[in-house]
């Protein structure tokens, strides 16, 4: 297991912008209380090792694969426990904190799921 998190909280319309973008924001530091409203929050957690495009990521009940990772991606992911998933499985990321995935079905994650990368 790489990095194991779990979800505290889920913001008002963190889904209205995962259907409107395809985006899913995480952290367990926000720095903007407005930016909670569109995230889950979740307990801290430490990556353990390197996140590499192949891992598998695990939302809930629903498991995706890694196709890439933005750079800024694994530190803000350590220091704030943020980064923002994106569910189109493009091989590049449109933006430095985003960690692409690909998979079946969008998530649906309630208080009480498991985030895990492994």
């Amino acid at each position: 297991m790489k990095y194991e998190v779990t979800v505290t909280s889920v913001g008002e319309a963190a889904f209205e912008l995962l259907k409107d973008t395809g985006c899913l924001i995480i952290f367990d530091k926000c720095p903007l209380t407005e930016l909670e409203e569109i995230s889950l929050m979740h307990t801290p957690g430490e990556i353990k090792s390197p996140i590499a495009v192949g891992d598998k990521v695990t939302m809930g009940k629903h498991e995706y694969i890694i196709t890439a990772i933005g750079d800024e991606a694994p530190k803000t992911l350590s220091e704030l426990g943020h980064c923002t998933f994106k569910f189109t499985g493009h091989s590049e990321v449109e933006l430095p904190g985003q960690i692409e995935l690909k998979g079946e079905n969008k998530p649906e994650i309630t208080v009480g799921d498991k985030i895990t990368i492994e």
